[in-house]
């Protein structure tokens, strides 16, 4: 009885899961109420018609994510995960101001950077990782999986309205005020980080950098979003020619495909984790992934087959999304997760930098089977990197006994 209470969840646990996906929430809606609307406000801006720019203003954010996400990490290392966060988000709601008054796609793309300057994701996840035991890090990371999954459902059906309602300018505000939001959290519900011994930040840097273990995982996130943000280039407009669904009424494909895709998502990353299948469901997952990037290239023609792609897509992207954070929390020390969460993150905001303008460029100089097909082959090279991860990588401490070397 006593092993099976202590193997529950505790209260600090919960408070901790709810409350952090809760932050990433409230950040993550403001992003995302962005992207279904942006691309049709854009052609109102001065050269807001160029594909180019549009994937710049989207992939933009993730360009100062991808300098200053190993900093922030570090930083949380050292001066402790609260102010860190705090500071993060400061910045981001600071950006989102900045985006609300732009008056041209250039000063919008301004605003993105600096939005992007509050690189606050390794900071998060690696507090997540300090507040709960490593039985229960993959379920707490699938706690903010799909409080963004949920937020991005969410956006989908608020975006028109809002964007009727207060405009282009309107929604960059009110995601800043959704960052201050966040940083009452942080300061208020968020239980605070217990204290572990720090490193010099150089040494543990370096220490995480050149594990090839979270050097497999980091090009997977990379790829993972690349994938995600190239997919938003050229997505709606295939549901408006292909699916003759007009942009209003995106949500009604986007929202149930969500949902299915957590029914799926639930079930799998809890058997993955019971009965000892991780590497499997880890690798079906990114297989998953090639199959959807063909499709899309290949046979999505119609609205219901756009559909059937998109879902398997959120599905594979939401298994991985929870899976990921928490194998990199699994394999760094103690004293250095910070710092991997933070290179883990660096690469992930390269990833939504390079999808906007990858997928911007291609799309405007290939089309979109060119965007398909090199998220199908970035796919298949991550699959071959899963199959060579040591399956001791993937399995609870308590499981794999001692670290691998």
């Amino acid at each position: 009885m006593t092993a099976l209470i202590t193997d529950r969840m505790s209260r600090e646990e919960r408070r901790a899961g709810i409350s952090l996906a809760a932050v990433f929430a409230l950040r993550m809606l403001g992003l995302f109420l962005i992207l279904p609307v942006f691309a049709i406000h854009a052609r109102e801006l001065p050269s807001g018609d160029d594909a180019a720019l549009v994937g710049m203003a989207l992939g933009a954010y993730g360009l100062t994510q991808a300098c200053l996400q190993i900093a922030y990490g570090a930083a949380s290392d050292r001066f402790g995960r609260k102010p860190v966060i705090v500071v993060g988000l400061l910045l981001f709601a600071a950006g989102s101001f900045v985006a609300a008054g732009a008056s041209d796609i250039y000063l919008v793309i301004v605003g993105r950077v600096l939005q992007g300057s509050g690189a606050i994701s390794a900071a998060v996840t690696a507090l997540a990782a300090d507040l709960t035991r490593e039985q229960h890090l993959t379920k707490v990371m699938a706690m903010i999986g799909s409080s963004i999954g949920l937020m991005f459902a969410l956006s989908m059906v608020a975006a028109p309205l809002l964007y009727s309602l207060v405009g282009m300018s309107g929604i960059f505000a009110l995601t800043g005020v959704l960052a201050l939001l966040a940083i009452a959290l942080v300061l208020k519900v968020i239980p605070a980080a217990p204290m572990v011994p720090r490193q010099p930040a150089w040494p543990s840097f370096i220490e995480v950098l050149t594990d090839g273990r979270l050097q497999r995982l980091n090009f997977g996130v990379l790829a993972l979003h690349l994938m995600l943000t190239a997919m938003w280039v050229v997505l709606p407009a295939e549901l408006v020619q292909a699916g003759g669904l007009p942009v209003s009424d995106h949500w009604q494909v986007y929202l149930p495909a969500l949902l299915l895709s957590f029914l799926v998502m639930v079930p799998a990353i809890v058997l993955a984790e019971r009965f000892a299948h991780v590497k499997l469901v880890f690798n079906l997952a990114i297989g998953m992934l090639i199959v959807v990037e063909a499709g899309f290239g290949l046979f999505a023609n119609g609205l219901h087959s756009l559909f059937v792609c998109l879902t398997l897509f959120f599905t594979a992207f939401n298994v991985l999304e929870a899976m990921q954070p928490s194998l990199i929390s699994r394999i760094a020390p103690s004293h250095a997760k910070g710092a991997a969460l933070g290179i883990y993150n660096t690469t992930q905001a390269i990833g939504l930098f390079l999808g906007g303008v990858i997928g911007g460029t291609l799309a405007k100089n290939a089309g979109a089977l060119a965007v398909w097909t090199v998220g199908a082959a970035l796919a298949a090279v991550w699959l071959i990197l899963g199959l060579t991860l040591p399956a001791s990588a993937l399995r609870r401490p308590e499981a794999a006994g001692q670290k691998h070397l």
